[in-house]
């Protein structure tokens, strides 16, 4: 007999598609602007070899500071920017296969990890040509003679709303070296990182967010225990896929072709714990998303509930 759930999901057929995709979409921009200074550090921290730049996470962040200043810490943000529809993608998948696999299963398990992992694999087919890109922006700067492409000169020099001008030096290099397939490097290593981060992701949360609430008191609001569910969730899945993601960040940055060769290399200069690089700041950026995301999804989804369903929901 399936145990009933303290905590009600709010399910695709209870929403209004309208108002979710245009709430959908200032919650992704925010939470991408709030946590892309700790993805560029984690970018620069799992590419460098041993600790040729930086000693860890916060020694990157101060460094970059002083020497770049806040620009330094939003390199290739713009470009980025465009990883918004693969977010709207990533949503509309997740609950779309979540409504088809509760055709055939209802246990809520099943359909977290079967709807996160198709999730992940739609948003990366679309989010792997930004990231190649991006990533090769972030490494500029301090980390530029870790990267094979170096923006000319008169393209770093240029004014802000002249930005797309190093994007598209970047993208002309890229091309010109590996043509169209140079945008899909490390495509399967994503694959690999994000669909299991995804699949592990969505049960772990429901799961810590079910253990909370029958340890919480009766009146304890549903979106207080979501919110610290979703760290946890973030932090188990960023530990169990940070190897297969610095080997992804290599592979992208450094343009390499074996995956792994990439992973043998890592653990002969490095050692084991060569896999474990740049895992706080992973967990650093994603604990704030995953508050900032539940808080925001959950949100999204009861400011997107039918009318006639509003009343229906307790939180």
């Amino acid at each position: 007999m399936q145990q009933k759930r303290n905590i009600q999901i709010i399910e695709w057929e209870d929403l209004d598609k309208r108002k979710f995709y245009s709430f959908g979409l200032f919650m992704t921009m925010t939470i991408r602007a709030t946590v892309y200074p700790a993805t560029l550090i984690r970018t620069r921290l799992q590419v460098q070899k041993g600790k040729s730049l930086y000693s860890g996470t916060f020694d990157a962040f101060f460094k970059i500071l002083r020497a770049e200043g806040i620009r330094g810490l939003y390199r290739g943000f713009m470009v980025n920017t465009f990883t918004l529809i693969s977010g709207q993608a990533y949503i509309t998948t997740y609950e779309l296969v979540r409504k088809y696999v509760s055709q055939y299963s209802e246990d809520n398990t099943v359909k977290s990890l079967v709807a996160g992992g198709s999730a992940s694999l739609v948003a990366q087919s679309i989010t792997v040509p930004i990231d190649v890109v991006s990533q090769q922006l972030m490494m500029q700067g301090q980390g530029q003679h870790l990267t094979r492409f170096r923006l000319s000169s008169n393209t770093e020099t240029q004014k802000p709303n002249k930005f797309f001008g190093q994007t598209r030096n970047i993208m002309a290099q890229i091309f010109a070296a590996d043509g169209f397939r140079g945008f899909y490097r490390g495509y399967v290593a994503s694959l690999l990182t994000y669909i299991p981060n995804s699949a592990v992701w969505w049960p772990f949360y429901h799961f810590y967010a079910e253990q909370l609430s029958k340890l919480a008191p009766s009146d304890c609001p549903h979106l207080v225990l979501q919110a610290m569910a979703g760290p946890l969730a973030a932090a188990t899945a960023s530990t169990v896929t940070n190897p297969m993601d610095v080997v992804r960040a290599r592979v992208q940055v450094e343009g390499r072709t074996s995956m792994l060769e990439t992973f043998r290399q890592l653990i002969k200069e490095e050692g084991i714990l060569g896999l474990t690089k740049g895992l706080s700041a992973r967990i650093i950026s994603s604990t704030p998303t995953a508050i900032v995301m539940v808080v925001g999804y959950e949100t999204l989804k009861k400011l997107s509930l039918r009318p006639e369903l509003v009343d229906s929901r307790h939180w």
